[in-house]
């Protein structure tokens, strides 16, 4: 189950701006949830907090989930202190109109919305088209372009507005659960181990700028030298209208987080985490991945001469939107699969095929 504290730093993690490039904040919280049930909290130069348990252990294992959210960077304050902007990560155009969003500047938040042409006024055919990013702005309340200036410097962050809604079923929706689910299964894992004892030495990340690359979990893992690594992510819930299951596969919202398995995938590995959530009674669910996955696990994977990698994947419905959807339940069983698995693995285990 999961603890009333457990849960607010998982509130708090939602509630906490972190723009791939931009996550110094996120990585605060991060760092004081860590520091007590660790030996050791680092962060490196790409931005990266690493926490490390039982150093000199082995094998190493490294836990990574990313703490970056996609979001958009101020480009152009025109004359009338509209704001003008690129997207951090992968936005559909629709999805932004008439949102309100936050600036966040070196003064502290602003708040705005997003503006297009109101449709009582579209005549035209290009006004009936689906919008462009370039053709949307931030509307602050400015009455000119030198007002504007005053408060935001170009390449300043934005975000949608943060905070989450619970609904029945253990279900949690708003934005950034992309991937402060991921990431809370991580240091929860961390947490979960306080006082346990294990031959491996634990490195859990919370790796930076996964939405624009992959970078942080590529500089992390080099710096850890992992033997094995596991990417926790988000992965689409395909249990809502429209999704073709056979293209996706069924993924259900509380049917379990989600075994990934495939070329990515170290096959001993996944079947040491199929045996661990036989025997623990832990309700899994499982993706066949074809190639490399979209997440960290593709340069964990990569890393040096190679790393045992497993992909975990945590069911989320309305992925890169203000309301996506998950459920507490697969979280929690992801942080109870990690937890036996550090456990279970031991001096010595080999992982090679």
């Amino acid at each position: 189950m999961i603890s009333d504290d457990s849960r607010k730093f998982f509130d708090r993690l939602l509630e906490t701006a972190s723009p791939a490039g931009y996550e110094q904040e996120i990585q605060k919280l991060v760092r004081s949830w860590a520091e007590p049930v660790a030996d050791s909290v680092r962060t490196d130069v790409h931005g990266n907090v690493i926490a490390v348990r039982n150093p000199g252990g082995r094998p190493r294992i490294l836990l990574d989930g990313h703490c970056d959210q996609i979001a958009l960077m101020v480009q152009h304050i025109d004359d009338q202190g509209f704001l003008w902007f690129q997207p951090i990560g992968g936005w559909d155009p629709l999805i932004l109109l008439g949102q309100a969003v936050t600036v966040w500047t070196d003064s502290g938040p602003l708040e705005g919305a997003i503006g297009r042409k109101a449709k009582h006024l579209q005549s035209g055919p290009d006004d009936r088209k689906s919008p462009r990013l370039a053709q949307l702005w931030i509307d602050i309340g400015a009455q000119d372009g030198e007002e504007a200036n005053r408060s935001v410097r170009i390449g300043d962050p934005v975000t949608v507005r943060l905070g989450a809604r619970d609904l029945p079923n253990d279900r949690v929706c708003g934005p950034k659960m992309d991937n402060s689910a991921g990431l809370w299964v991580a240091f929860e894992t961390l947490a979960r181990l306080a006082g346990e004892s294990f031959d491996a030495e634990l490195s859990v990340v919370s790796a930076a700028q996964e939405e624009k690359g992959l970078r942080g979990a590529r500089t992390a893992a080099y710096g850890v030298d992992p033997d094995v690594g596991v990417g926790i992510d988000v992965t689409h819930a395909t249990d809502c209208p429209t999704i073709d299951k056979r293209e996706h596969g069924e993924i259900l919202l509380g049917g379990g987080p989600v075994v990934f398995r495939g070329p990515n995938i170290n096959p001993v590995l996944y079947g040491k985490l199929l045996r661990i959530a036989e025997k623990s009674e832990l309700a899994i669910q499982h993706k066949g991945a074809n190639r490399g996955t979209p997440n960290d696990a593709n340069v964990l994977q990569l890393t040096r001469a190679g790393v045992a990698t497993a992909a975990i994947g945590i069911p989320n419905r309305y992925m890169h939107t203000p309301v996506e959807m998950i459920s507490l339940r697969d979280m929690d069983s992801a942080a109870a699969l990690l937890r036996e698995m550090v456990l279970g693995i031991s001096k010595g285990d080999s992982f090679v095929p």
